[in-house]
């Protein structure tokens, strides 16, 4: 799957800690708002 740049993101699911709680989140929820992804791939790891 390519990303490219001016099209639509592909929806998908992460889980997320959300208002005090975790939880399942999809990109799909927040259709029609401005949405920043932060991706820390390492984090809460001894690397």
């Amino acid at each position: 799957m390519a990303v490219m740049v001016g099209r639509a993101a592909p929806d998908f699911e992460a889980n997320a800690f959300v208002d005090g709680t975790f939880g399942v989140v999809k990109l799909s929820d927040y259709k029609g708002q401005w949405v920043v992804l932060c991706f820390y791939p390492g984090d809460f790891t001894f690397v």
